[in-house]
This record gives structure tokens, sequence and C-alpha cells, in this order.
């Protein structure tokens, strides 16, 4: 099995329930070559960066999945043959680290705490901080310098 995921951009002027519906194909498509949906975000209406044919809007939706790579041929296919689908990719993540950062992503969309982003479990110690009457204080006591006034 490999790692995918896939993103694709439906036209904003779909309804609801047929953003659903396509949205529903596609996950259908991959399920029934045997792969294995494990993430989904639903990163909703957004704009693009430039204008695709004459849409300055797009529906987002990305897939994570497992499979093997006959599936692509399939879902790219249908990607192409669909009106609604203004761009779409699918990336392949090939080694470990590289799949160790997918299963971040999985996880990150499953709702789970992006462990790149947690704090560490004990604080620094941080020393004391006087004041700076302290300070002048205690730097007067050690200075074996020498005032104006007793220099002859």
């Amino acid at each position: 099995m490999r790692y995918y995921e896939t993103m694709f951009i439906l036209k904003p002027t779909l309804t609801q329930e047929e953003i659903d519906t396509k949205i529903e194909f596609f996950k259908n498509i991959l399920l029934s070559n045997n792969a294995t949906i494990d993430g989904c975000i639903n990163m909703g209406m957004r704009n693009l960066a430039y204008e695709i044919k004459k849409n300055k809007r797009g529906y987002y939706y990305v897939i994570y999945f497992k499979s093997s790579s006959n599936v692509i041929v399939e879902l790219e296919r249908n990607y192409r043959i669909t009106e609604d689908i203004l761009r779409f990719i699918v990336i392949n993540y090939k080694n470990k680290r590289e799949q160790k950062t997918w299963q971040t992503l999985v996880d990150i969309s499953n709702g789970k705490p992006d462990p790149r982003k947690q704090k560490p479990k004990s604080k620094p110690k941080v020393e004391e901080v006087k004041n700076d009457d302290e300070k002048i204080e205690e730097m007067a006591k050690d200075s074996t310098l020498e005032s104006p006034s007793t220099r002859a």
C-alpha cells in the first residue's frame, strides 16, 4: 500500500447538496478500488490565487488515503471528466520521512493535536533577576577602579 493525498477544487456555483454528492462520489471511487481513507479535511469555500475558468473562488477538499498505484489512474480519469472540478492534485508520499509527515497530517485531520506545536514538558529555570539598584551597589563593592578624585 502506498500513501497518498489528493486535493480537488469544486466550482463555487454548486449547492451544498451537490458538493456533498461530488465528495461522496470521489470517496466511493477510492473505496471501490480497495483504498483505505484515513482522513479528510473539508477546507470549504476559499479565494483562488488566480481565476480558473472565470471563477475567483472554489470549494477545497482534501483526502488522505492508502492504496495501490492503479487506483490513481482511475481517480485522475474521473477528475478529468467531471466538469465541476476546477483543479486537482494527487501526491504520493514515498520514503519513510514523507510517510511520517503524512501520518502527522492524517492525525491533524482526525482532530489530534499537532505534535510539532506541543510545548515542552518542563520550563527552563530562570535565574532571579536583581533590580538595577542592587546591581549598581554590587558593582561598586567589587570595583577596584579608583575615582578621579583619588588620583594624583
